[in-house]
């Protein structure tokens, strides 16, 4: 069997969870079948793998034209493929001609869904009309729906209500056990203390740690809010970049400098970090916050539980099917305006519970460690790479009959 799975992101160009997970599942499926990658970003000098440029004459287009085409040339060279996986509405519409094109069976894997991304609009304008055109064609052309979670295929078939709930099928995200582990032994221990240094952290305090994107549903202007009530000597450590648009970037700056004139212990790191480095800032923390409004699984939770951290996050999407409330970490609670942003109907309701629940859990290290424990054997049971790809090989087949 021959499968092309078709992509945005792909490394070196990785910016968030979708690329995180073909990466990593097209290296499981490699063990088993005939695999091509096709993604954006240019060329890579990696075998079974075919970067795209966009097309010069829409380098200055809008950004979702430009997709467009990128994804007229991946669709021309799928020939040859026994079925097509796209992954986020960038790479859909690829899929959806080449279906059309070469008569091959389209999987769609669905990440997030751009009718719960509103505040797309702010960075594509226009575009957001045409990404939207483009995945609803997609998703209700394709032969199989893939849903990281169970709450993300209800989402889809809210959204999408014409398509067959048979034909929406749940796989859930993976985790690279091996890649994502504490420390081992007194030179490793001490070398990500060293890291975490470098950075600014002090490894001796305890910290609440926050991987993610500058974006309107990572929730970060929320945890910054809720990181004024924190203890005096918790430090809130952020890895946060790539913002979506200015106007985000401008209310987390804000918020930072504010919360600086409060309290020390505020790090801000803006770049994207090599994997040993967010380990050693995992392995040194008290406990992961996940505050977004909006997350179908999460990839970033697990990576956190992988390293033997309790995770806080907000009880929404597909994060109650990763974290285990009260074992693996807290679920926090959350009414939401059901207008697409994901937007709590109460904020400051939002950010106190949230406070609190981060409090709870960092004021207890020994409670900390051990929900930590059973985090990392929650991803050990449930997460492994080798049983996410088995599952999607099924569907493959399935769909290949």
């Amino acid at each position: 069997m021959r499968v092309d799975l078709l992509t945005r992101e792909y490394p070196p160009h990785v910016y968030g969870g979708a690329g995180v997970h073909v990466a990593e599942l097209s290296a499981v499926l490699r063990r088993h079948l005939d695999v091509r990658v096709r993604c954006f970003d240019g060329p890579r000098d990696v075998e079974g793998v075919t970067g795209y440029d966009v097309p010069a004459e829409l380098a200055g287009a809008n950004p979702a034209l430009a997709t467009l085409g990128v994804d007229l040339q991946i669709a021309e060279d799928v020939a040859g493929a026994d079925l097509v996986h796209s992954h986020t509405w960038y790479a859909n519409m690829a899929g959806h001609l080449a279906s059309l094109l070469h008569d091959v069976p389209h999987v769609v894997s669905a990440h997030s869904l751009e009718p719960l991304r509103p505040w797309k609009a702010e960075q594509l304008g226009g575009g957001y009309r045409v990404s939207s055109w483009a995945e609803r064609t997609a998703y209700e052309g394709a032969a199989r729906v893939i849903a990281v979670s169970a709450g993300m295929r209800a989402d889809i078939l809210r959204s999408y209500p014409s398509l067959d709930p048979d034909d929406v099928v749940v796989v859930h995200n993976g985790i690279d056990l091996a890649g994502w582990r504490r420390p081992q032994g007194e030179a490793e221990v001490a070398a990500a203390r060293a890291s975490v240094q470098a950075r600014g952290v002090d490894p001796d305090r305890p910290s609440v740690v926050f991987v993610g994107r500058i974006t309107r549903q990572k929730g970060l202007p929320y945890l910054l809010r809720a990181a004024e009530r924190l203890p005096a000597d918790v430090q809130l450590v952020l890895c946060a970049g790539a913002p979506d648009t200015p106007e985000i970037m401008d209310e987390v700056s804000g918020l930072v400098a504010d919360l600086r004139t409060k309290r020390d212990g505020v790090v801000w790191i803006t770049q994207m970090l090599p994997r040993r480095e967010v380990v050693a800032l995992l392995s040194t923390g008290t406990v992961f916050a996940c505050p977004s409004v909006y997350e179908p699984l999460g990839i970033v939770n697990l990576e956190a539980m992988a390293c033997g951290l309790p995770v806080v996050g907000t009880a929404t999407g597909g994060i109650p099917e990763v974290v285990d409330d009260g074992v693996t970490g807290t679920l926090v609670p959350i009414d939401q305006v059901e207008d697409g942003t994901g937007t709590p109907v109460n904020p400051e309701e939002f950010v106190a519970d949230l406070a609190d629940a981060l409090t709870r859990v960092a004021a207890d290290p020994r409670r900390a460690a051990e929900m930590g424990v059973a985090a990392r054997r929650r991803v050990e049971d449930h997460f492994a790479w080798e049983a996410i790809a088995e599952r999607t090989v099924e569907v493959y087949r399935s769909v290949l009959g």
